[in-house]
């Protein structure tokens, strides 16, 4: 403002002095203060923002049959997509509060974060307490909906997991000091989603633990031997689970038995198959008229193939590759900065939600065995939103901090 009264004096004169205010005013209205929501990072925005709502498209259009035919009084058809845009509305509104913490703050309450994880995961077990669906108990009852303490604990050990790498970072090169702590914690908490059974949720939750700790400096050799004991591992719970051993089983030849352990995965490729290039239009899918069970949750992707075809899977596969590399960006920024808690937060994101797509994308394509794992952003399901929600306004806000230090100002 005192620029431009200067400005305004050198080529008046004298007489200036009237139009000080005038010249200050106009380059207040045109100079507009920065705050942190003028400058989102728009490249990892709407890839979030189209994902999102091409998911409740598509979960309305999954789910409308399937609404019908349980009644649900007062909704009707509409019954999915009303809770989904519900979950929507909540989750963003989330997103936007957790946008304004700084990230230091969510480094303090790691720990505590963790802790209340675990201590929800524990609550789904105790009976009267924990509500169990289809010989699952996984979810906690709220009223009218349900929490799904296993979607928010992805969220709390990427926040944990990157807490303890930056204060391990001195001994990280030590398997007892600095490896065999987190996977103690780790077994943990995997012990407590088995026993739901969850065993997507592990997955996820035991590859972003590790990959953290891998991205802040554990040892090549110490992976490879915890990728034996993986191995080891997945095939004993094969061996010890009846319904794992079946799912397999059904996974390598699921023609086999295609009214039995092969028919979700033969109904997701007769989904494909009818998709071909351009699919067969919007609202046309025939899977999701109660052949293709949880076509609005597990099996979005094959609805979205049917629908849109190959155009459309490969939109989504794109959107998700541009979320996920600007989030391992996002955090080499932070990282080139000495920002490693925040760095090593935005890597774990995009790990998390990169290794969860590929995983219920792969179910889907009949790459993988099947699963219960939802596309993130996009299927039907309030605590998995929820989390998702959350950690794009945290990853948003490692982006804002980061540019604020670029700028010498405080974050």
């Amino acid at each position: 403002m005192r620029l431009a009264a200067a400005l305004t004096r050198s080529f008046f004169g004298k007489g200036a002095n009237r139009g000080d205010n005038i010249a200050a005013r106009t380059v207040g209205r045109l100079v507009k203060p920065r705050t942190p929501m003028s400058e989102i990072d728009l490249v990892l925005a709407w890839p979030a923002v189209i994902l999102l709502m091409l998911g409740l498209v598509m979960v309305y259009s999954a789910s409308i049959a399937t609404a019908e035919a349980s009644g649900y009084t007062g909704y009707q058809a509409d019954y999915f997509l009303i809770r989904h845009l519900f979950f929507l509305g909540v989750g963003l509104t989330a997103g936007l509060f957790v946008f304004h913490i700084r990230m230091d703050t969510w480094q303090r309450m790691a720990p505590w974060l963790f802790l209340a994880g675990v201590v929800l995961l524990a609550l789904t077990l105790v009976p009267g307490i924990g509500h169990k669906v289809g010989g699952a108990r996984r979810w906690l009852p709220l009223g009218p909906v349900s929490l799904q303490p296993s979607e928010l604990m992805k969220l709390f050990v990427v926040i944990y997991a990157a807490d303890y790498t930056v204060r391990k970072l001195n001994v990280m090169s030590s398997f007892k000091k600095g490896f065999m702590p987190m996977m103690g914690v780790i077994l943990f908490v995997g012990c407590l989603l088995l026993f739901e059974p969850d065993f997507g949720a592990f997955v996820v939750v035991a590859t972003v633990a590790f990959g953290v700790l891998f991205l802040g400096g554990v040892g090549i050799r110490v992976f490879l031997l915890l990728g034996l004991a993986a191995l080891t591992g997945f095939i004993l719970l094969i061996w010890i689970q009846p319904y794992m051993r079946a799912r397999i089983l059904g996974f390598m030849n699921p023609w086999a038995d295609p009214f039995g352990d092969g028919y979700q995965l033969t109904h997701a490729l007769i989904a494909f198959g009818r998709g071909e290039w351009f699919g067969v239009g919007l609202g046309g899918s025939i899977e999701k008229l109660f052949y293709l069970p949880e076509s609005h949750t597990d099996f979005l992707l094959a609805v979205i193939a049917e629908e849109l075809g190959f155009a459309g899977v490969f939109a989504v596969v794109g959107l998700f590759a541009l979320l996920i590399q600007r989030a391992f960006v996002i955090g080499r920024e932070a990282i080139r900065l000495e920002r490693y808690f925040s760095g090593l937060v935005a890597q774990a994101i995009g790990l998390w939600i990169g290794v969860q797509a590929f995983i219920s994308m792969g179910v889907n394509m009949g790459l993988l065995p099947t699963k219960g794992l939802t596309l993130p952003l996009m299927s039907y399901g309030g605590s998995g939103l929820l989390a998702n929600c959350l950690a794009l306004g945290i990853l948003l806000r490692i982006d804002w901090e980061t540019r604020e230090m670029k700028r010498g100002g405080n974050a």
